[in-house]
């Protein structure tokens, strides 16, 4: 079934990270990174505004006012976050730098304008070098004190928070901080390229293989084949084949936890569901972290576009979406802890505690797994060796720019498979969807399959299955049944494969506390978990557990969906003020008897 493309099908952003903030950041069409410095040229009177006397002394009750000498360094690349510094006299110079050494002068600000970009609002390591350029005064306003500006001053908030984003998208655009070398294939290049990617950091790539500038960082390091990829960190220092954890250690990214700290909920999982359930229960005044061990957006973040999701007729990327809940659960206080993985949960005591895999432990009165599903592996003989080397489980910009005018399969049918295969059919010469029933009509929106069906590139093969693959290190060849075809296998040369075909939950980490789970491993909440239509009725999400509750693709009976798992987040939160409300009152009879 050959499937061709509509006239009105618009072109996917070649980098989604920046769509993310970019999108929060004004009203009107998000900016395309096809022009470069898009940001930067056509919206800088956003970046960088001037506020007024009134504005100014708005913000005065939120910081303290300090003297910087001409020359002195008020932060560098790496240095823990100072917040947002409004200047008062004098000029002061913001810089980017990568780790090459490489220095970009940003701009120059003066009296009106004030330093700081989105990573300000939860303290997280500064991204630019600031030096100033006379001596100059500012008002500091430290990241807790700046998200209570944006709150209570909502019309100022409003044009801080978007010149915070639009900064952001500003790095991202330029390329600076760490530098990632290796040759472009390398999966575990691959695989740092795309954490930085969806977290929103900036970075630039030095490819071995067709960058002169390359060579001549080999000449120096005389690094033997297996210290690459390398990254050359913003304080020269030099991570060998790192993994996604080390890199996060050099960019000070992992994050830190007060120990007596009991929070009111911790969110285990940063999809949709986590993300809302951080925005409602923050905004509502609770004390929130949400921890998650990748980055925002969970498998909805790998989402190419995503067209049938409330309020965005034309359509909006999943990490875009994601990007957006992120920066809004970081305004109203959220602690978002990525990267960091749970190991267990012990709750067999109050304060409930999460354990990390660090062995640290984060106490809390209230747990919402939302630790969503994993992509299920195929049952296909030497998978495991072609994982990131021609096999994919989602499809992003980086690999896209791999498949660029090459043949690339595809199996599954559900609406992940059919996002990536629109998205992928923009970049590759073929896409070949393999799905093991008679069609799509079963598992997949109508949308996609007409805009499949408007698709040139793209071919549907039915009752379709991989039996093997084969090649020398990458993937080369791919041997799949059709049952047109007859009983004898297919041949046929293959170097990109995405897998989409289901996802099973992520629920290990919950042994520790008997929570109880169907037969697939999904968390059973409401009845199913109680055995009981009274015995707290009122707490549908809520597990066998008390105080435990869970939400969106890894509870028992959900709904798949974007909009259904952002609902549970919205919806829990007021489950949880219940149990809290229940407790608090416990304690009270306690003491008083």
């Amino acid at each position: 079934m050959e499937m061709t493309q509509g006239a009105s099908q618009p072109e996917a952003s070649p980098d989604p990270v920046a769509d993310q903030v970019a999108n929060q950041a004004a009203h009107e069409p998000v900016v395309g990174l096809e022009a470069p410095f898009s940001v930067l040229e056509t919206r800088k009177h956003q970046m960088f505004p001037t506020l007024t006397p009134a504005e100014i002394d708005r913000v005065r009750r939120f910081g303290t006012v300090a003297s910087f000498k001409a020359g002195e360094t008020l932060f560098c690349i790496g240095d823990p976050a100072p917040g947002m510094h409004l200047i008062l006299t004098g000029k002061l110079q913001i810089i980017q730098r990568d780790g090459l050494g490489n220095r970009f002068p940003i701009t120059d600000e003066g009296p009106g304008q004030f330093l700081a970009e989105v990573g300000q609002l939860s303290g997280k390591p500064a991204l630019v070098d600031a030096v100033a350029l006379e001596d100059s005064t500012a008002l500091v306003v430290p990241p807790e004190r700046l998200r209570a500006l944006l709150v209570a001053e909502a019309d100022l908030g409003e044009r801080i928070m978007r010149a915070l984003i639009l900064r952001r998208v500003g790095l991202i655009e330029r390329g600076g901080g760490p530098v990632l070398v290796g040759k472009g294939t390398q999966p575990l290049l691959l695989a740092l390229q795309a954490f930085l990617r969806r977290n929103g950091y900036p970075h630039k790539v030095v490819d071995i293989d067709t960058d002169p500038d390359a060579m001549a960082l080999l000449d120096v390091s005389n690094a033997p084949a297996s210290d690459f990829p390398m990254v050359i960190c913003p304080d020269g220092g030099i991570l060998r084949a790192p993994d996604e954890g080390q890199l996060a250690s050099c960019l000070g990214l992992v994050p830190e936890f007060t120990p007596d700290h009991v929070y009111d909920v911790v969110v285990v999982g940063a999809g949709p569901a986590g993300l809302a359930t951080a925005v409602y229960a923050a905004s509502e005044g609770l004390s929130v972290a949400v921890i998650d061990c990748r980055s925002p957006g969970g498998q909805a973040g790998a989402s190419a576009r995503i067209e049938n999701y409330l309020g965005f007729p034309t359509g909006i990327s999943g990490q875009a979406l994601a990007g957006r809940a992120f920066v809004q659960a970081l305004k109203f206080g959220a602690h978002v802890a990525i990267p960091l993985e749970v190991s267990a949960l012990h709750c067999g005591e109050h304060p409930i505690r999460i354990e990390l895999t660090d062995g640290r432990m984060v106490p809390t009165r209230t747990v919402v797994i939302a630790s969503g599903a994993q992509y299920r592996r195929a049952e296909i003989e030497s998978l495991d060796q072609y994982e990131g080397r021609g096999v994919y489980y989602w499809a992003s910009p980086v690999e896209a720019k791999l498949c660029k005018d090459e043949h690339a399969m595809l199996v599954g049918g559900g609406n992940s498979a059919g996002q990536a295969a629109v998205y992928l059919a923009s970049h590759a010469a073929e896409v070949h969807m393999l799905v093991r029933g008679e069609g799509l009509e079963a598992t997949m929106s109508r949308y996609l399959i007409d805009r499949l069906k408007g698709l040139p590139n793209v071919f549907l093969h039915t009752h379709a299955q991989i039996t093997a693959m084969e090649g020398d290190g990458w993937l080369s060849t791919v041997r799949y049944k059709e049952r047109s075809c007859g009983p004898d296998c297919i041949t046929r040369p293959m170097r990109h494969v995405f897998l989409f075909i289901g996802a099973a939950p992520n629920t290990e980490w919950l042994r520790s506390c008997n929570v109880t789970t169907d037969p697939k491993g999904f968390v059973l909440t409401g009845y199913e978990a109680h055995q009981s239509c009274t015995e707290r009725a009122d707490y549908t999400l809520e597990t066998s557990v008390p105080g435990v509750f869970a939400i969106g693709d890894v509870r028992s009976g959900s709904t798949k969906r974007v909009a259904a798992a952002v609902g549970e987040g919205a919806a829990v939160v007021a489950q949880i003020h219940r149990y809290l409300a229940g407790m608090q009152a416990g304690q009270t009879v306690q003491a008083v008897a």
